[in-house]
C-alpha cells in the first residue's frame, strides 16, 4: 500500500549532491586526506567539518602559515575532478529523479560547477535545467543563500520547496531558507540527530504530481 509522508504539497525539490544524490565518500576521504597528510593536518579531524562545504571554505579554516588557499583550493578541485573511483546514486535515486517534472527539481551544490558536472555524469544521474553551485554564490552553505537562488530560477519561494540533503551545513543553509527538510542518511556511519525526517535512499519514495505541487509518498509493501 501507499502511505503518506507528509499530507503538505511542495513546489520544487532541491537537491544537494554529495551524500545526498550520490555517494562520493570514497572519493573525499582519499582527497582530502591526502591533502591533510601533506600539510600536517589530521585527516579525521579535517573529514569532520568539510562535507557539505565549499572546498575553499574548508581551506580557510585549515590554512596554516604561508599557504595559498585559492591554489591549495584549485589542487584539491583537480584532484576530485581526476577521481571518480567508486562514485555511485544513492539507491534509487536515478528512478526518482527521472520522475519528477523538469522544471520542479533543481541541483544545489556546495561542488564548484565542472565538479558537480563530473560526478552527475559518473555516477549516470540526470542533470537537471537549474543548478546552482557554490561557484554561484558568495556565501556557501551553511547560508541559505544557494537555496534562495535555486527557488528563485525556479519561479517559487523557496518556503514552498522540500530540500533534501545530508549534512549540517547544507540542513542549516535549508532551514534558515525557509524550506522543509528531508535527510538522506545513506553515508552516516551513526544516525544523524536531526528533527527532520530521514531516510535512507529513494527506493522506497514516490511523487505524486498535479496542478498544485508535488507529493512525497512512501511506498511499503502490504
Amino acid at each position: 500500500m501507499t502511505l503518506t509522508l507528509t499530507q503538505k504539497k511542495f513546489a520544487a525539490f532541491l537537491f544537494d549532491m554529495d551524500g545526498t544524490l550520490l555517494n562520493s565518500i570514497a572519493v573525499v576521504n582519499r582527497v582530502w586526506g591526502q591533502w591533510a597528510v601533506k600539510h600536517g593536518l589530521d585527516p579525521v579531524a579535517v573529514g569532520h567539518t568539510l562535507h557539505g562545504r565549499r572546498a575553499i571554505d574548508t581551506v580557510r579554516d585549515w590554512q596554516t602559515p604561508g599557504m595559498d588557499v585559492d591554489l591549495e583550493a584549485e589542487a584539491i578541485l583537480q584532484a576530485e575532478l581526476d577521481d571518480v573511483v567508486g562514485l555511485v546514486e544513492i539507491p534509487g535515486a536515478q528512478a526518482f529523479l527521472a520522475a519528477l517534472p523538469p522544471a520542479r527539481w533543481a541541483l544545489v551544490t556546495s561542488a564548484p560547477r565542472a565538479l558537480a558536472l563530473r560526478r552527475v555524469h559518473a555516477a549516470g544521474l540526470p542533470l537537471p535545467a537549474v543548478v546552482v553551485t557554490g561557484d554561484d554564490v558568495a556565501h556557501g552553505k551553511p547560508a541559505p543563500d544557494c537555496f534562495l537562488l535555486a527557488a528563485k530560477l525556479l519561479g517559487v519561494a523557496a518556503h514552498d520547496c522540500l530540500v533534501w540533503e545530508d549534512a549540517p551545513a547544507g540542513i542549516a543553509a535549508a532551514e534558515a531558507a525557509g524550506a522543509s527538510v528531508m535527510v538522506i542518511g545513506t553515508t552516516h556511519a551513526t544516525p544523524m540527530q536531526t528533527p527532520h525526517p530521514v531516510v535512507g535512499g529513494y527506493t522506497q519514495l514516490s511523487v505524486a504530481v498535479d496542478g498544485d505541487g508535488l507529493l512525497l509518498r512512501a511506498v511499503t509493501e502490504g
